[in-house]
């Protein structure tokens, strides 16, 4: 009896996938454990391993396509059983095994019967939408590829097939002749390319953010001498603290001065009420392959420096990897984003929904100021850009916050004491 594989639910808070790349095509034989295809939700990239074993039968939804969790997307059992009871309602074959070497002559026919219904009147549903959409954009006669979809339609993947290899020779004897094709130009002049879950996720959030929030920004900067002078005291102690990056600090400094300011440890829930933490849950951006990720250290006013900076360092591993659970990408009452390490100066943090507030961390530079002896001196001055929800919290508290802050950092070691 054949079995189905269901779309995992990657985290409780995960409603639907997006299939990634299939690993695995129709007619391969599959053990228990093969990674079949990747998926990702809007936070992450994983990967998909068989619960069966036996032959690929039949995939129900193809590479892009978007699955609800816990649905069938494939079936696998012994060759030749039947797998219409297990497939999704709506759902149509996403692939089908080749054909065998002595059926090459039938298949080139069906091949030649399909151009000729694709190129008369009404033969437009022997070709997919996404197919026909990308044969207009590259300009080439998606009737000339040689079919691969549910019951003889070309496919996405044919016209791409079509758009490498020029006209199968099949199809080129069954065109009319005076519609023969120009020669093939040199490709395409652009791509459009679809965005990633992840991608989608981050455009759908930043523009509500923008759109629904009154959000403004304030730029402090600080001197930067005494957190400079403890990183370079833990660095040289060698030892697990070792590790500890100035990123850390400023995280550590905003767990424990920010539960004096609940306006910006706390969501929006609508335009008539806050909901204020009593833990600093601080989210942390991290840049990954897949996009900007933003993974949650929970109860961090709770925590130590040194597991400040060791769990972040676990959770961006994770994200980096696209193995991090989308659980623990949320929860978070407070955002910091840290681009002192691109040399940006200020910048204008966009706060994360419904968070009230963000943090934006900049790079050291060298300022001047007069001495206490009226000479000129350099100091390494370190810049934070704090974006706020006005709606949730007014400039004067906002900038007080960001001035304590400022005042803590300049005296990190008493902060520590504390």
């Amino acid at each position: 009896m054949a079995n189905a594989v269901l779309m995992p639910k990657a985290g409780i808070t995960v409603e639907s996938c997006i299939i990634g790349k299939w690993e695995k095509k129709v007619g391969d034989q599959v053990a228990e454990g093969d990674i079949l295809f990747t998926y990702e939700t809007d936070k992450a990239a994983f990967e998909c391993e068989s619960t069966a074993a036996g032959e690929l039968l039949e995939i129900f939804f193809g590479d892009g396509e978007e699955v609800p969790c816990l649905v069938n997307v494939c079936a696998i059992g012994a060759k030749g059983e039947d797998v219409s009871s297990l497939r999704p309602d709506g759902a149509a074959p996403a692939s089908e095994p080749a054909p065998a070497a002595e059926e090459a002559p039938a298949a080139a026919a069906a091949a030649v019967q399909a151009v000729e219904v694709s190129a008369a009147p009404g033969g437009a549903g022997k070709i997919s939408p996404r197919a026909r959409n990308l044969a207009e954009r590259a300009g080439v006669d998606g009737s000339l590829a040689t079919p691969t979809g549910p019951n003889g339609r070309v496919i996405e993947r044919d016209v791409r097939r079509l758009m490498a290899e020029g006209v199968p020779a099949a199809a080129q004897s069954a065109a009319p002749a005076a519609s023969a094709p120009a020669a093939v130009d040199a490709g395409p002049e652009y791509e459009d390319v679809k965005f990633s879950g992840i991608r989608r996720a981050i455009s759908k959030s930043m523009h509500n953010s923008l759109t629904s929030m009154a959000q403004l920004t304030h730029n402090f900067s600080f001197d930067a001498s005494a957190i400079l002078a403890y990183r370079k005291m833990l660095k040289e102690s060698g030892g697990e603290c070792a590790g500890i990056t100035i990123g850390d600090l400023i995280l550590y400094a905003v767990s424990r001065v920010l539960p004096a300011y609940p306006d910006l440890n706390a969501h929006m829930l609508d335009d008539t009420s806050i909901r204020k933490f009593n833990h600093v849950n601080l989210g942390v951006a991290v840049d990954t392959p897949r996009g900007l990720i933003v993974p949650t250290i929970m109860h961090a006013d709770e925590k130590s420096l040194l597991q400040i900076s060791k769990e972040l360092k676990v959770l961006a591993a994770e994200a980096r990897d696209g193995a991090i659970s989308p659980d623990k990408l949320t929860g978070a009452s407070f955002t910091v984003s840290n681009l002192g390490g691109f040399g940006v100066e200020s910048f204008t943090p966009v706060i994360n929904p419904p968070q009230t507030g963000i943090l934006g961390v900049c790079t050291t530079v060298q300022r001047p100021r007069l001495a206490a002896d009226g000479s000129i001196k350099l100091y390494p001055a370190m810049a934070l850009s704090l974006t706020y929800d006005h709606r949730a919290i007014d400039g004067a508290p906002a900038s007080r916050f960001v001035q304590e802050l400022c005042r803590q950092l300049e005296q990190f070691t008493v902060l520590l004491a504390k």
